[in-house]
């Protein structure tokens, strides 16, 4: 089996609202670039990125000399091949990488006739639990959806667990300043007894601030405390004053990060991402690593369409040390471009997918029509604000949005 070609299609999949987050926001969609990688058999092996549009696509353009003719099982060999350790300090692909990781061990799935999880070691669970991810939102175009005061995050945080029967949930923060997001957070776990909880300011806060934060909530039910601060010495700090498990998906996502991690501990948890840790595989081996360490592991989101969610699945099915449910933006999606539609939840999980490969297909018409709205709307700056012209971010931070400005932003879906 030898790779024949490889296609990159950026889509734009509206959201039911927009997203408020630490650094900027979603406004409204998630812009994802769909991989096709296909070989002379005739099997279509798919990956998934995050972002990148029309820059992605010339980004897979331009591996194409390195791959075509190659075997697509020759995983090792094209880790270096295209993320060579020292070559790629010049030009990071390994975004690149771990989507073509995904697409081709859907193709060796596809070939053997078996799921990725029994190619990674056999899956231990048929189905993965997840936490509720609740953000701030602005209302979508028609008035609806908004998540901004108090009472609006307990009534979120509710329907998502009638709706889908989470009963870990997660509070994306960063976005308001750290005594309001107290308030909505306690007022939050008040309001489902029993459940578990985690908190996540996108690491925007000083130490002095994620100290006095974490303090504060330290009689809660949290599964942890993520990222409370930008980098390894200072999350070691805040983790001297707490008495919570500290968490990260920013500090440690990478082998020598988790080495560091390893022999001055400054995180409990690792958040493993299929996209940043380079693929599926590579969140393998780390797990094992924080296995061996009595480290902890959960599974991140970093804003996911069904092939990538599908990814996450296998790897959730074959973690021992998985001990927390994962994260997921998949809920705020309105749509998908999997045959079928939007997997479903139940009782808070979602079923491991059982077929060939990753076990999805593309529904072709939903591919050319999300590809249609990208090349209408283009991408967007992940890191602004719609409306917060001209405000940029600071770390640690301290111009936080008002939670009195009720406007709604006009965003083209």
């Amino acid at each position: 089996m030898k790779i024949t070609d490889i296609r990159a299609t950026p889509v734009t999949v509206p959201l039911q609202a927009p997203l408020r987050h630490a650094n900027g926001a979603h406004w409204g969609r998630f812009v994802r670039t769909i991989v096709e990688v296909e070989t002379d058999e005739g099997l279509i092996g798919l990956g998934e990125m995050g972002g990148g549009g029309e820059a992605a696509t010339a980004a897979f353009e331009g591996l194409k000399p390195y791959l075509l003719g190659r075997d697509p099982a020759q995983l090792e060999e094209m880790r270096f091949l295209i993320a060579n350790p020292t070559a790629s300090l010049y030009n990071n692909r390994t975004q690149i990488l771990a989507a073509l990781e995904f697409a081709c061990l859907d193709l060796m799935g596809q070939k053997w006739g078996v799921p990725v999880h029994d190619i990674l070691g056999g899956k231990l669970r048929d189905k993965v639990p997840f936490a509720s991810y609740l953000f701030f939102r602005y209302a979508d175009g028609d008035g609806r959806g908004e998540v901004r005061t108090v009472d609006q995050v307990v009534a979120e945080a509710l329907a998502l667990k009638a709706q889908h029967g989470f009963t870990s949930h997660k509070l994306k923060g960063g976005v308001f300043a750290p005594r309001y997001e107290l308030e909505a957070y306690r007022a939050m776990a008040e309001a489902l007894p029993g459940d578990s909880f985690r908190f996540d300011p996108n690491g925007v806060w000083s130490t002095e601030q994620a100290i006095w934060f974490g303090q504060h909530i330290e009689d809660l039910n949290n599964d942890y405390l993520e990222d409370p601060v930008y980098g390894m010495h200072g999350m070691r700090r805040a983790r001297e004053k707490l008495r919570m498990p500290l968490a990260t998906n920013t500090v440690v996502v990478g082998f020598e990060q988790l080495a560091a991690n390893v022999l001055q501990t400054a995180v409990d948890v690792i958040l493993l991402d299929t996209t940043f840790w380079g693929g599926i595989r590579p969140c393998v081996k780390a797990a094992c690593i924080c296995d061996t360490f009595q480290l902890g592991v959960a599974v991140h989101s970093s804003g996911e369409l069904g092939i990538q969610l599908a990814t996450m699945l296998h790897l959730g099915a074959v973690l021992p040390n998985l001990t927390f449910a994962a994260d997921a933006h998949y809920h705020h999606l309105a749509d998908d471009v999997i045959t079928g539609g939007l997997m479903k939840y139940r009782d808070g999980c979602i079923d491991v997918p059982t077929g060939p490969g990753l076990g999805v297909t593309l529904d072709r018409d939903k591919l050319a029509q999300y590809h249609e709205n990208f090349l209408r709307l283009g991408g967007y700056p992940y890191d602004q604000d719609p409306m917060r012209p001209g405000w940029t971010p600071l770390i640690p931070n301290s111009r936080w949005a008002d939670p009195l400005d009720a406007r709604t932003p006009v965003i083209p879906r």
